[in-house]
């Protein structure tokens, strides 16, 4: 049966307040015990959607609406209203004939005759309205008239538009977020636009080796047992005594906040992520296993990251992952694809390495062989291929590619790029991008080779 969810307006006051941290979880949507649905955006405001047509024209379905506690949902400041996605739907006030196409911004442009009307939105444009009530139309704003088909591209506007921060014009962090934590600063590594770096000398070998006739593989999607989960704790998280039987002269000492639930990756690498948001403290460990007796936990290895500090480990040194890396800033996250743009580099693996590393990188895991990639190289999706074709999250991810690119942090198959486990991934849309060839990228230069 379909939730009942109504909408009702909220005032709108203008009061002075103190600029708002990003939201913890932008682009999440929320209620409380009332039935009015939020979208809780990146500048820590809920925005709500005011009546169920409007909600329609950002999401299908309501299964991704969370409920918090009114306590919680208290704590965040109400902005405006959302208006309808631009491009969607066309609309009118129910005292005003004139029928409007609706621009980014909240924009309402008059389509002067239905020819036009029809051009634009084709045969049952009709069926495409919908009626504002006249308490609605505060939230809107008029610009100029649609005389001609040639005035107004729908398609345009909505992609220019895929999320209701871009809608409003609601600036995004320069860096992740969890919580009030930025993930590294905004110069680390991780967060370099790459996008105009040059070339690496050995691009093309490398792609070689890795594989020109491979193809880009998602090591994530729907299923539970897939991608890598992450727990997410704050400062009262209890500390309990890791102990390391393998990489121990390589690892960060204990105790960590990682408590006895805590998620490990299905499969032989068993991950553990453990981020605890107040500290903004990161603590990853490799092959771990919860402690029959106690409250401890065992693990290869192990690596503690301040979120706050571009800091590496030391030199010769691995972490959680081959390459001496922290897994968690290069996971693909579904939030953030679902909010329509990722800011950062993202984690793939290779069969074969050689045995050095670039930095950020500190390990290197691999052989005598100068054709063969090195631990930390940044591989970017060439600007002259066309992702055009591509829709949804897969179009997201490989416009970071594009910007961001990817950093080779563990031996595993060619061109695996890797998730957070998550059951809310679409696996169609993200298996679009099993097209794209290893030849679509190109390896950057971000510094020398360290042996």
């Amino acid at each position: 049966m379909k939730p009942s969810f109504f909408f009702k307006l909220l005032p709108v006051v203008a009061v002075a307040l103190a600029a708002l941290p990003a939201a913890a979880n932008a682009g999440r949507l929320v209620r409380g015990t009332l039935p009015a649905v939020y979208y809780e955006a990146a500048d820590g405001k809920r925005y709500v959607f005011p009546n169920e047509k409007t909600y329609a024209t950002w999401y299908a379905g309501f299964g991704a609406v969370e409920t918090v506690s009114d306590t919680a949902l208290a704590t965040m400041q109400v902005g405006s209203n959302v208006t309808v996605r631009p491009g969607t739907r066309m609309v009118k006030v129910q005292t005003d004939p004139k029928v409007y196409a609706v621009a980014k911004g909240g924009t309402l442009r008059w389509v002067k005759t239905e020819a036009v009307a029809g051009a634009l939105y084709g045969a049952d444009w009709a069926a495409k309205i919908d009626d504002i009530p006249d308490a609605f139309f505060v939230n809107y704003k008029t610009g100029a008239d649609i005389a001609a088909a040639s005035d107004f591209d729908p398609a345009a506007e909505t992609a220019g538009a895929p999320t209701i921060e871009a809608d409003k014009g609601i600036p995004l962090p320069t860096v992740p977020m969890v919580g009030s934590c930025g993930i590294f600063p905004a110069d680390d590594p991780w967060n370099a636009d790459v996008s105009a770096y040059p070339l690496n000398p050995n691009s093309a070998a490398y792609v070689a080796s890795i594989g020109a006739g491979g193809h880009l593989h998602p090591d994530y999607g729907s299923d539970p047992t897939y991608g890598i989960p992450i727990t997410v704790v704050d400062a009262s998280q209890q500390k309990v005594p890791i102990t390391f039987d393998a990489y121990g002269d390589e690892s960060d000492p204990g105790p960590y906040p990682v408590p006895a639930d805590a998620r490990v990756e299905s499969g032989s690498d068993g991950h553990v992520l453990v981020l605890e948001k107040d500290g903004c403290k990161l603590y990853e460990m490799f092959d771990a296993r919860k402690d029959a007796a106690g409250s401890g936990w065992t693990a290869a290895s192990g690596a503690v990251f301040d979120l706050r500090s571009n800091a590496l480990r030391p030199e010769g040194w691995t972490s959680a992952d081959a390459a001496g890396l922290p897994i968690y800033p290069g996971l693909v996250k579904y939030d953030e694809v679902a909010s329509g743009v990722i800011r950062h580099a993202i984690r793939f693996t290779a069969s074969r390495t050689q045995n050095g590393y670039i930095h950020p990188a500190t390990h290197e895991a691999g052989s005598n062989d100068a054709s063969l990639p090195p631990m930390g190289l940044r591989m970017r999706l060439k600007a002259s291929y066309d992702i055009s074709g591509y829709t949804g999250g897969a179009k997201v991810i490989l416009t970071a590619m594009k910007k961001y690119g990817m950093i080779l942090a563990d031996n595993g198959s060619n061109w695996y790029f890797t998730g957070e486990t998550d059951t809310r991934w679409d696996d169609d849309d993200m298996n679009q991008m099993k097209n794209v060839p290893g030849s679509a990228f190109e390896a950057v230069d971000t510094g020398p080779i360290i042996k």
